[in-house]
């Protein structure tokens, strides 16, 4: 009977696959911890970005919930030595957000992005809140006002709790990346290009005239960009452990 308990309980510890496709079925990505082979953590940021209302089954989603513990644990983790950010979304809850968005850019770790097929509405904080960010030639980026959805009460305080909303936003991508507030403004104003809306979107080599990203590139520009930021990292710590010393 001993034995049989004693295997009963080391059964998880030798089937640790299983634990990482239970993770992958939940989160859609392993946990934050580096391969042998490498010491970059990827995560992804695909479809809606998902906030305090949980969306109908069939939409693609990212759950806040889900990658605020993954960015601390990749923070916390000695194995992760960089962060490769890959959007695909259409952008989502403004909060959720930018809320991902702080969180990237105050880790202490290099960060790069990468934006392939869109990067969307509030997906553009998330992009620009690494450390360099880069666009595939055929991506693009819609830029343009928040909107409200549901009951909104009409009230001169409506409205300038959404102005408020609007230069939270405004502000952290104008601080987070080369593009001025003039300029992100008149592309977020924009009557001439939506048919049914106003914005403007934005696709590759546009993204980096306008200051938005840094560089047009796919993966490979992208990893070989942050094993460059994860390697001047380690050697501006090497220098100052060697000051100290």
């Amino acid at each position: 009977m001993v034995a049989n308990l004693v295997a009963a309980e080391a059964q998880p510890e030798l089937n640790p696959p299983n634990r990482v496709a239970q993770n992958i079925e939940a989160l859609g990505q392993p946990s934050p911890v580096a391969t042998p082979e490498s010491n970059i953590y990827c995560l992804t940021i695909i479809g809606q970005i998902e906030g305090h209302m949980v969306l109908p089954p069939q939409n693609k989603t990212t759950k806040y919930e889900h990658i605020i513990p993954q960015l601390v644990a990749v923070e916390e983790s000695d194995k992760v030595k960089g962060l490769l950010l890959i959007l695909n979304t259409v952008g989502g809850d403004v909060e959720a957000g930018l809320a991902i968005a702080e969180l990237v850019a105050s880790l202490s770790k290099p960060t790069v992005s990468l934006v392939l097929g869109g990067g969307h509405s509030i997906g553009v904080p998330i992009a620009v809140s690494s450390d360099y960010t880069f666009i595939a030639e055929s991506a693009s980026m819609t830029v343009h006002p928040i909107r409200l959805n549901g009951l909104i009460i009409g009230v001169q305080q409506s409205f300038e709790y959404l102005e408020k909303m609007q230069d939270r936003v405004t502000k952290f991508v104008t601080e987070h990346a080369a593009i001025t507030e003039e300029t992100f403004k008149s592309l977020m104003l924009n009557t001439g290009q939506m048919a049914k809306d106003i914005g403007t979107t934005v696709i590759g080599e546009d993204a980096v005239r306008y200051g938005l990203v840094d560089e047009v590139g796919g993966l490979g520009q992208a990893m070989a960009k942050l094993h460059q930021l994860v390697k001047e990292r380690e050697m501006e710590q090497g220098t100052a452990l060697g000051v100290m010393q």
